[in-house]
């Protein structure tokens, strides 16, 4: 299970990452710091999204 969260979260953290940015970008954030918090937030969310994505794939 453990390769399978590291697969997922490649590609699933970046976007999450990704995501927090924009958001951060759009709200008018525009400096280091928030966007910074922005894409670890988004990070984080990532790794709880593969865990679950890839424990209910082992589970099926």
């Amino acid at each position: 299970m453990t390769r399978l969260f590291f697969l997922i979260y490649s590609i699933a953290g970046v976007t999450f990452a990704g995501i927090g940015v924009v958001a951060a970008l759009t709200i008018g954030q525009d400096t280091l710091h928030p966007i910074l918090i922005a894409a670890a937030l988004g990070a984080l969310v990532g790794v709880g999204a593969s865990w679950i994505i890839a424990r209910k794939l082992i589970a099926a």
